[in-house]
This record gives C-alpha cells, structure tokens and sequence, in this order.
C-alpha cells in the first residue's frame, strides 16, 4: 500500500528530524520553561495556518476528487481551535499568551508555512498530505513521551500539555484515517509527488525544532509583548 511506501521512502528524514538536538535534549529531560514555551510558539504559528490551508486544498480539488474534498472537510472539523489550546498552554506555563498571538514566527517557521502555501496555489494541493504525514506521524511517535519528559523536567501543571496530549496516543485515529486517504492514491506521479512534499517538509519541520534554540526566536516573542 502506497502509505507504507511513503514511509519508507522518508524514513531518513524522519530519523533527521527526531535527532534534532532539541528533542534529543527533551527526551533526555534537558529542557528550558523558555524552550518549551518557544516551541509552543512556534507551534501557534504554523497550526493557526492548518485550517485555512485545508481550507484552500479543498477549494482547488478537481471535480472527480470529491472524495479528496470530503476526507478534507474531515479534518477541518478535527483542527478547529487547536491553535488557541497552544496559546492555553502558554498560559499554563506563565508565558504571556497574547503577546505570542502577536509574535512573528521564527524564520525556519515562515519557511515551512510558506511552503505549504505556496505548493497549494502553485502546484497540485495533493502535496500538502506529505505535511499531514509529517506533522501527525511525528506526533504521534513523539508527542506523548515528550510531554512526559517535559512535565517531569520542569514540573508543570497538565494543563500545559493539552496541545502535545492531543497529537500523542490519542491522535493514532488521525495516522488511521490518513492512511486511508494517501492509500487511495494510485497514479505513480501523484504518489511520487507527495513523497517529495514529505521529504521536504521534514526538512522544514527541522527548522522549526531547531528555531526554538535560536535567541532570535525567544527575543520576537519579547519585542511584541
């Protein structure tokens, strides 16, 4: 099944992406209250832009991808607010809510998101199912465990897990239901298509992780407040 295949065909930028040094260092407990509102950040930045770019591939779906378009309305419906859950979270940790809600994303963040734009207005909106692959199938390997390891290291309330507790266990049903998406696709150029938006939004994703250690990304966050 061509689900499988995509995971196997990105399975090195996957290994890349896990292995950056701030989620080794999470994993290890090594983690900053700072760090972690940082990611959460950037975390706001890109998900506040899910919902309207699900909303743009369903409007660009040809006709005969009706069934595409229905599977699309699906996850707009799963992804509604999430982005105000991370902004609860940052106000869970003591971080300033509203001054992340008027923050600039870090530029590996801009980056990721622009692409995303970018290949649903310019090219085939298909390719942005390489980003739901990337950002649940991460998810769910990782989200749980980190929020763990976070929590033990800084000893936070569970209140400021609800965003990483929502992608963890629980959000295996969305892996299902992806799967079952990209498995309808049979054209090899399509399936060729989206494995390359895969592997470059791992990429893309990397800089988003590796951003959160950036003084840049911490000091935008300061100058909005």
């Amino acid at each position: 099944m061509f689900y499988e295949q995509l995971q196997q065909a990105t399975e090195t930028e996957r290994q890349t992406l896990v292995n950056s040094e701030i989620i080794v260092r999470c994993m290890a407990r090594d983690v900053t209250l700072q760090e972690y509102i940082d990611y959460l950040t950037q975390a706001y930045h890109h998900v506040k832009n899910t919902v309207p770019l699900l909303m743009a591939v369903g409007a660009r779906l040809p006709e005969d991808m009706e069934w595409l378009r229905e599977a699309v309305a699906h996850y707009i419906e799963e992804e509604l607010g999430h982005q105000e859950w991370i902004l609860n979270d940052i106000a869970a940790c003591g971080g300033d809510k509203e001054a992340v809600r008027k923050s600039q994303p870090a530029i590996g963040t801009e980056l990721m998101i622009s692409y995303a734009w970018d290949l649903v207005n310019r090219r085939d909106p298909i390719g942005f199912f390489g980003m739901v692959h990337v950002l649940e199938g991460t998810s769910v390997s990782l989200a749980d465990y980190a929020a763990d390891q976070i929590k033990a290291a800084l000893d936070l309330p569970e209140t400021a897990f609800s965003y990483l507790r929502s992608h963890g266990s629980i959000d295996q049903s969305h892996v299902e239901h992806l799967a079952a998406v990209v498995n309808r696709f049979t054209d090899p150029q399509q399936q060729a298509y989206i494995i390359r938006s895969a592997k470059i939004f791992y990429h893309l994703y990397k800089g988003v992780f590796d951003s959160v250690l950036s003084p840049a990304t911490h000091s935008s966050v300061q100058s909005a407040a």
